[in-house]
Formats: structure tokens, sequence, C-alpha cells
């Protein structure tokens, strides 16, 4: 046998002994000095160490919007808020905590600042729901009163800030969760980017989840965490006020922020040290 014939034998069973122990990667990958960088592994999401702020809008003597038929605004907040905490710690985020606050603002906003950066939190989520400008309010009777109602808009918007200590954090949790609320057949609001809606007018921020900014608003700029704000639907709107009140919709809302929750867990990094200052990113980078 001549010497390159030889050679090439010698690599030809090389290839067959490491084919023969293909069941065992890892053993081959370590025994040549090979292994998968720790980054490319799939990070695992350790829930029992991840705390979720769940932050019920509004409070009883300041119950924020009300809907078509007269129902204030926090009594959905604190439904679908509730509902959220349970469905978190039944997926094993045991440090959920549910966030009342009885003060108006702007002392009650904050308050729930203040809160959330003494726990300290991962994840701030504020659960909302929508309404128009008065501007844009028609009338109607209902049970013997007058009422305004818009059925022109109805959706769910996320709102997070350019000034939050970790915008690109918020910002990822807010695409996450639209995400989730879209994969389950959930559209968003687009209104919030025309000119009709005067001062409250924001910048869309991502078109395909509804994500928005929103920087003046107190809970989400100085959380010391992400922070995102969600109107879960539209109870200004006729017929989906009354899709918002139903345990079905309610269920369907849960399991989104759930999985995102999840999702958001497994992408981040374990948090830093508190007494560590985190440099912040630079704002010209940002959308």
């Amino acid at each position: 046998m001549t010497y390159p014939r030889c050679v090439g034998m010698i690599a030809l069973v090389a290839l067959s002994m490491l084919l023969a122990h293909g069941g065992s990667d890892a053993a081959w990958g370590e025994a040549a000095g090979v292994s998968t960088p720790r980054s490319a592994r799939p990070q695992q999401c350790n829930a029992a160490a991840f705390r979720v702020v769940v932050d019920v809008g509004h409070s009883v003597e300041k119950p924020g919007a009300r809907s078509a038929r007269g129902v204030g605004e926090y009594d959905f907040n604190l439904h679908l808020a509730k509902l959220i905490e349970k469905e978190l710690i039944d997926a094993g985020f045991s440090r959920t905590v549910l966030l009342v606050t009885a003060d108006p603002p702007p002392l009650g906003l904050i308050k729930r600042v203040a809160k959330a950066n003494s726990i300290p939190a991962d994840l701030f989520l504020s659960i909302h729901h929508d309404s128009v400008p008065d501007a844009l309010l028609e009338k109607w009777e209902y049970e013997g009163e007058e009422r305004g109602f818009s059925d022109r808009f109805k959706g769910h918007s996320i709102f997070v800030s350019n000034d939050n200590a970790d915008f690109r954090g918020s910002l990822m949790f807010g695409r996450l969760l639209g995400n989730q609320l879209r994969e389950r057949g959930l559209q968003y609001t687009p209104h919030y980017i025309e000119k009709i809606m005067g001062n409250r007018q924001r910048q869309l921020v991502d078109a395909e989840a509804g994500v928005y900014r929103y920087d003046q608003l107190i809970v989400l700029k100085d959380t010391r965490m992400p922070a995102v704000l969600l109107e879960a639907g539209s109870i200004i709107n006729r017929e989906e006020e009354l899709l918002m009140g139903t345990p079905e919709r309610q269920s369907l809302i849960g399991a989104a922020v759930t999985d995102a929750v999840k999702a958001f867990c497994a992408a981040r990094a374990p948090r830093p040290n508190p007494t560590t200052t985190t440099p912040r990113a630079n704002p010209v980078t940002r959308p």
C-alpha cells in the first residue's frame, strides 16, 4: 500500500469511530477541547427568583376612565391584575406582587414607584383599560343615564418610556407581550399616532407588536427596572367593554402576559448588584 493510500485508510477508520459515537457528542467535544459556548445554550428562567410587580392602575377613589356603561376603569384593572397575578404564581413566579395604591395622583404614582424600587423587582407591569379624549366621545343613553362612548376605536396598546433606567429591557418585554397578544388573535389600536389624539398622541416604536413611547408617565420613567404599561382594551367602545369583562378575554390576556414573562425571564441576565450603577444607553441610539 502506498503512503497516501495508508493515510487515507487511517482517516477513514478514525471517521468511522467518530460516527459510531454519535450519541456522545458532548463527551467527544469535551475530549477534543471543544465545547458549546454558554452564550449559545438556551437560558433557563429561574421563575422562583424572578419578581414581577403587577400594578393596578388608578384607585377606588380615583377610578380613572369611565366605560361606555359607566363602570370605573379601576374595576376592570383590578380584576385583570388579580388574574394575571394568579397566572404568574401558578407558573412558578411565586414572588409576584400585586400593587394596589389608594392615594390619588401625583402622590399615588410616586408611592407606586417607591414601592417597586424598594422591593426590588425585575419587571414592573401596570394594568389599565383605555378610553379616548373627551372631544372624540359620542353620547348615548344607558339605564336611564346619558353616557359617553366611542365605537370608532378598539384594541390594546403597550407603552414604554425612553427615560426608564432600563429602556432596552422595557422595550424587549413590550415587544414580547405585544407578540403574545397578537399570536392569540388580539389586535392593538393604531389611533395613538393620529393627530386627533392631541396631547395623547404617541410615537409608535414597534409597529408589529403595538408598542408606543410614553416618556411623561412617572411609573414608566422613574422605576429602576424594566417597566411597561398595558392598556388591555378599550372600555369606551361598547362592544369591547363587554368583551373585556368576560373570563375568556381576561384569561387570554393573562396567558399572553405569563408567556411573555417566561420568555423575558429566560432572556435576561442575572440582576446586577443593587449598589452597582448600570450605565445608561446613549439616548441618541434610542427610537
